[in-house]
């Protein structure tokens, strides 16, 4: 398939004469995605904690190779099956019942391509406003059309486009970001970074929580509560649903090992460096710390001389873009695997549609819908977070490929609905939902209905977000004893 040529796949099984490349193509989607200079931010969210930089460190170390090591296995079920991930996902939850995590997944990708492309293009407009004589409106409309054009082109024309276009965003925008840290260097005090204190165990786990389920969502601009996101909708967890999306075109004898490796490695390297860097800025000015906790991209400009402004908008603009491409292009994966009948191209232009109408009105109409759509997105990252537990789950169990016929046949092993599969989504929600604060909107402070238990919402757990880390505990023991004996049926035929 030439590299600029509209895929014709969408929920199909990839022929065998199609299957090509090896595992270290998958570092640069995954690299393209995960590259933003906004993860200088997170490192000042992992210190709001109140730990200590060593506490960070770890803590960024740990949370982001774990929660992309379920996004390297995810990608297993592609490199095995050759189907998109909602597909292979009606094996664990029937051919209907997928509908269930593919609707809910559909609404996750469309939801984040369109706040990823609002705030590539408010980004725009508040690099502008520092450098001064460009209109404001002006500067938005030139971060709009960039990241939508680049949206659109990726997602609508497939696979190929995006292979290659993400080698070129994940170049480029790691080669400005070196240039950012050799331009800030000099600000890093590390007397100051190594004074401070190691903080509580509560505060620990919560930033390592935050590491596995969060880091994501440093793409938010504007977060006073930033240290409250759970984020599951973002990096890691957010992009099991779309694992296999990514890997389905590789040859089944590729290293299954390799698939992991180069997954996880591309995603996570490029944030951790920078969640590091970040804490040590963060840790050397009590200044800049706070004010990356009310506008990162006003933040991390001040550090940096007029000259390199222009460029530095660029980056953050593409580095919010990569994941955008992947959202749209999975989400139009989505849309065909639940069953409407259409091409996945068209799926694309229809949620390409969407994110443009969605971008338009939160940045230019109704701004002050910004945080309760937000707020609504990362609600639905808690079932995300049972969905991603039970695919992984299946993934783990099967030695053998899924059966092709029967991915597509209600009738057929994997049946039409999987109960055991929807319990587990209905119950993993309800407990994940009870532990955890989403502080988004007034509507939503319903949620953290079982924090009594451990202290309140106001106790030393209460920002921990541990019922996302129950949710998947749940997903994942849940899916392991209720499917283990099916699972063991289906590959002895």
């Amino acid at each position: 398939m030439p590299a600029f040529d509209l895929e014709i796949n969408g929920p199909n099984t990839i022929q065998e004469s199609e299957r090509k490349g090896n595992a270290r193509s998958l570092f640069w989607p995954w690299a393209g995605a995960n590259v933003s200079l906004l993860a200088l931010s997170y490192g000042s969210f992992f210190l709001g904690f109140g730990i200590s930089f060593r506490q960070a460190t770890f803590a960024a170390i740990i949370g982001t190779i774990a929660s992309f090591l379920l996004v390297g296995i995810s990608s297993l079920a592609g490199k095995r099956s050759n189907a998109p991930t909602m597909v292979l996902a009606r094996a664990s939850f029937g051919v209907k019942g997928s509908i269930v995590p593919g609707v809910l997944s559909y609404f996750i990708f469309v939801g984040w391509e369109t706040v990823l492309v609002s705030l590539a293009t408010l980004a725009t407009g508040t690099v502008f406003a520092r450098i001064g004589g460009i209109d404001q409106n002006l500067a938005l409309i030139l971060g709009f059309v960039i990241a939508v054009s680049l949206t659109v082109f990726g997602g609508v024309l497939g696979f190929g486009v995006i292979m290659k276009l993400q080698k070129i965003l994940t170049v480029t925008t790691l080669a400005m970001t070196l240039v950012y840290i050799a331009l800030t260097i000099d600000t890093v005090n590390w007397n100051a970074v190594t004074a401070i204190k190691d903080g509580s165990t509560q505060g620990f786990i919560g930033a390592l929580i935050f590491g596995v389920t969060g880091i994501g969502l440093g793409w938010v601009n504007c977060a006073a509560d930033y240290s409250l996101i759970f984020g599951v909708t973002g990096i890691g967890l957010g992009w099991v649903n779309c694992a296999a999306d990514y890997s389905r075109y590789l040859p089944r004898t590729v290293s299954s090992k390799a698939v992991v490796g180069w997954t996880v490695l591309g995603a996570s390297i490029v944030p951790i460096v920078l969640v590091i860097y970040g804490a040590a800025l963060s840790a050397s000015s009590k200044d800049l710390s706070d004010a990356i906790a009310m506008d990162p991209i006003g933040a991390l400009t001040s550090l940096l001389p007029t000259w390199f402004l222009i460029p530095f908008a660029l980056v953050a603009i593409l580095g919010l873009v990569g994941g955008a491409i992947l959202d749209l292009y999975s989400s139009g994966l989505a849309l065909v695997s639940i069953g409407v009948p259409i091409k996945r191209h068209q799926a694309a232009i229809i949620d390409a549609l969407i994110m443009l109408a969605g971008c338009i009105y939160i940045v230019w109409v109704a701004d002050n819908f910004f945080y309760p759509f937000q707020g609504f997105l990362i609600t639905l990252g808690v079932p995300v977070a049972v969905w991603s537990a039970i695919f992984v789950a299946d993934v783990i169990m099967r030695k053998k490929a899924y059966i092709e016929k029967d991915l597509y046949d209600a009738q057929g092993m994997y049946g039409s609905i999987n109960r055991g599969s929807i319990a587990l989504m209905i119950i993993g929600t309800v407990i994940g939902w009870g532990f955890v604060t989403n502080t988004f909107g007034s509507w939503l402070s319903w949620q953290g209905y079982f924090l009594g238990a451990i202290g309140g919402k106001e106790g030393a757990w209460a920002y921990s977000n541990i019922g996302v880390i129950f949710a998947l505990l749940i997903g994942f023991l849940g899916h392991m004893l209720l499917a283990r004996k099916t699972i063991s049926k289906q590959e002895s035929v």
